[in-house]
């Protein structure tokens, strides 16, 4: 309202209580503000020592104790992440993207780090990959999961484990589809809402993932390599007629799998626009058909050896973008979802990009100085707390402006200039703006 202050800081206060409340002891509780006040502030640096000496001169060993090496338990405060996020961006219109992003390191010795590929940087570097969820509604999202997927020269080597303290739970050796698959059950538990998984082509390929989604009766929405074999889906399971020996006993496919980019030559293609972004509409042309993915169980088939058999139905969608590059989903959406909705459910997963961008530019991700896991993971929670702080700003500023246009045009309609509804949209898609409006310190809202 006209004439009354906004306080960024208190308002961070009142956002933090309950996450303080799951900390316990008072020191604790002095120091995550700090933190996150450090992370969220100004400076190009937002490790440990720099921002204690912008923050809290003297302070360093607190700073350092609190995030490196004190004694208390993150899972309550990961659990009340995700209860708050729910409230942020909650719902059966929100989706949860799967993804992960990578930290490069230059030193073998941070826990993770290792020559892999980081899909951020389109090459192998040594670095840190982290498997995250983000839950997202109206274009803004909110991550609630960052937990670090450790390679198998991690795996197998108990003498590097114990040095950076890696929890004796997170020691064997898991992918990540099936670290995003136990971090998922996390969110499900703590009742997070979401009406579809969305993922890439790094997810979308694993069966098991897949498969997992569907156990848990989830809607999925997975990019696919162009290769992955899928049938038709009046494919018909029948008897092979033997021509010598014994009869056959499993039934067999009349017609073998393809690849799903030849699966669809056939297709009608369709130019759709899913949403509007800063240059105009965001269009490709898409083609949808339902298959049966080949991922059910291996048999023998023909001369052709060990094939998968017809898995479920499911979409098969190709998009063909302006710039000449070709992509493929699988979905198990309803058989009645239009086209649209499928190329706007598969696209739904690039705000996922932008949130990972934003906590390693804006907070500070990736500038995390320690080896140990417990550091990292201490690290990258924080930044979740301070982003998720953001967008609460975010949307609270929104439902003001809002306010604020209403009781414009009831004072004065005919005075009033016409509305634009790119604009809510404009002030959820950069980090810092909403700081920025307020002026780092205040702003009259």
């Amino acid at each position: 309202m006209a004439g009354r202050t906004f306080d960024w800081k208190e308002e961070l206060g009142r956002f933090l209580k309950p996450f303080l409340a799951q900390l316990g002891h008072k020191a604790r509780r002095q120091m995550c503000p700090l933190y996150v006040l450090g992370l969220i502030g100004p400076g190009d640096r937002k490790s440990i020592q720099p921002m204690a000496e912008r923050l809290a001169a003297g302070d360093y060993d607190q700073l350092h104790h609190f995030i490196a090496a004190g004694v208390w338990d993150s899972k309550p405060v990961e659990a009340e992440l995700l209860v708050q996020a729910d409230k942020l961006v909650g719902g059966r219109d929100a989706v949860l993207v799967i993804d992960d992003t990578a930290i490069p390191k230059k030193g073998p010795h941070s826990v993770g780090v290792a020559a892999q590929y980081a899909s951020g940087l389109g090459k192998t570097a040594n670095c840190q990959t982290l498997v995250s969820l983000t839950l997202a509604r109206g274009e803004v999202p909110v991550t609630l999961a960052l937990r670090l997927f450790l390679p198998e020269s991690w795996t197998g080597d108990r003498a590097r484990l114990d040095r950076v303290g890696v929890p004796v739970d997170y020691r064997a050796p898991r992918t990540k589809p099936e670290l995003a698959l136990v971090e998922i059950d996390r969110a499900i538990a703590a009742g997070v809402r979401f009406g579809c998984v969305v993922a890439d082509a790094g997810y979308g390929l694993s069966a098991p993932f897949r498969q997992g989604l569907t156990a848990r009766k989830l809607a999925w929405a997975v990019g696919i390599p162009r290769h992955l074999k899928v049938y038709p889906a009046d494919v018909q399971m029948i008897w092979p007629i033997a021509k010598r020996g014994r009869p056959r006993q499993r039934h067999v496919p009349d017609i073998l799998s393809m690849p799903a980019e030849e699966i669809l030559t056939k297709a009608k293609w369709h130019t759709i626009s899913w949403r509007t972004g800063t240059k105009g509409k965001l269009k490709a042309r898409f083609a949808a058909v339902r298959v049966r993915v080949a991922d059910g169980p291996p048999q023998r088939i023909r001369d052709k050896g060990q094939q998968h058999l017809p898995g479920d139905e499911a979409w098969l969608i190709g998009e063909h973008r302006m710039s000449g590059e070709k992509k493929y989903y699988l979905a198990n959406l309803s058989f009645k979802t239009d086209l649209r909705t499928l190329a706007a459910t598969i696209k739904a997963r690039w705000i996922c990009e932008q949130a990972h961008q934003q906590l390693k530019e804006e907070l500070g991700l990736d500038h995390f100085e320690g080896r140990s896991w417990q550091g990292l993971h201490r690290h990258a929670l924080m930044t979740m707390i301070a982003y998720a702080f953001l967008q609460h700003c975010r949307l609270k500023t929104t439902k003001r402006e809002k306010k604020n246009q209403r009781a414009a045009a009831s004072a004065d309609i005919a005075r009033r200039a016409p509305s634009n509804p790119r604009t809510d949209r404009s002030t959820t898609t950069a980090t810092m703006s909403v700081l920025q409006k307020m002026d780092l310190q205040r702003t009259a809202a």
